[in-house]
């Protein structure tokens, strides 16, 4: 069952067009990573989804409701947190929560239970009562999302939850949305962090210049770069001739180079090996260790994109 049906959905901003016809579907129960470079329309996409940006073209529905003309209907249904932080530095973690659930119609008992519900979930409790300016950044990522959880919604929006904080409140926050998952929560997620829409995805999307160029499943997309394969070479030093030489390879459809390390992209079954090995000989570059590394969402995304999550 779908949650969320995007259907040819278009924004252009001025003569430029930002997302182009761009149809997804977000089913029930799903953590769908959302990727995509710099630019491809990924922070567009959601500012539409969340009705905070007038759609030109198409359709968007949630749970069944138009974001064109039902807005109330799909906002209550949906929690965001944001890449830029939207607490309040004046107002206590508590105060926070409280205002932001209060938005979204709670009252009485049922506002206090949900707020203490949203603070013990992301391990706050015992710091309810002081401002976020005597948070880490680490925690007020994590008050952030007791701020867009606590009305209970059906779709939970992380976009960038875990920019520029410690490995133990980035552990904290991935265990947060698998657990948010298995209460029932749809979430979409995106991140320039590939390693985490590895571990937490049931589904990946990537977009670029405003289109989706592939989705599916982990092992659905590294299916279709079955056909590449990675060496990565550690040397001692690395000779420029070599390098240029290596870029000339017609079998090689990808290299570069850094302190070193040499990864090479080539076709699987057909790898240059021993060419590669031939023409470092021949400019005098020693080889301290080679691997061979099997096709990965980091691969797929280069591929198709020709950058990386990171460009």
């Amino acid at each position: 069952m779908s949650l969320v049906q995007i259907e040819q959905v278009v924004k252009r901003y001025g003569g430029m067009i930002s997302v182009d016809h761009l149809t997804l579907t977000i089913r029930q129960g799903e953590i769908y990573g959302l990727l995509g470079p710099n630019g491809a329309g990924k922070s567009t996409t959601i500012k539409m989804l969340c009705g905070l940006l007038d759609i030109d073209q198409g359709e968007i529905r949630v749970d069944g409701f138009s974001v064109r003309q039902r807005p109330l209907d799909v906002k209550r249904r949906i929690g965001l947190v944001p890449q830029d932080l939207a607490i309040y530095e004046r107002l206590t973690a508590r105060e926070n929560v409280n205002f932001f659930a209060r938005l979204y119609g709670l009252r009485g008992n049922l506002l206090q239970e949900r707020v203490d519900e949203a603070l013990e979930f992301v391990g706050l409790s015992d710091r309810q009562h002081e401002r976020p300016g005597e948070y880490s950044g680490g925690m007020k990522r994590r008050l952030n999302i007791a701020c867009a959880i606590a009305h209970r919604p059906k779709l939970i929006i992380m976009d960038e939850p875990t920019v520029g904080i410690d490995p133990q409140s980035r552990n904290h926050i991935l265990e947060s949305v698998r657990q948010l998952n298995r209460m029932g929560s749809t979430i979409i997620y995106t991140s320039h962090y590939m390693e985490e829409v590895s571990a937490l995805s049931t589904r990946i999307g990537i977009l670029d210049k405003g289109h989706l160029i592939a989705e599916g499943t982990q092992e659905d997309l590294r299916a279709q770069v079955s056909d590449e394969e990675r060496l990565i070479l550690q040397t001692a030093h690395m000779s420029a001739a070599a390098v240029q030489e290596l870029q000339s390879h017609p079998r090689i459809k990808r290299l570069t180079e850094t302190d070193g390390r040499l990864e090479v992209c080539v076709p699987a079954n057909h790898a240059p090996l021993q060419d590669v090995l031939f023409i470092l000989s021949k400019h005098d570059v020693t080889i301290q260790s080679l691997t061979r590394v099997e096709p990965d969402l980091e691969t797929l995304f280069l591929s198709l994109t020709g950058r990386t999550l990171r460009d």
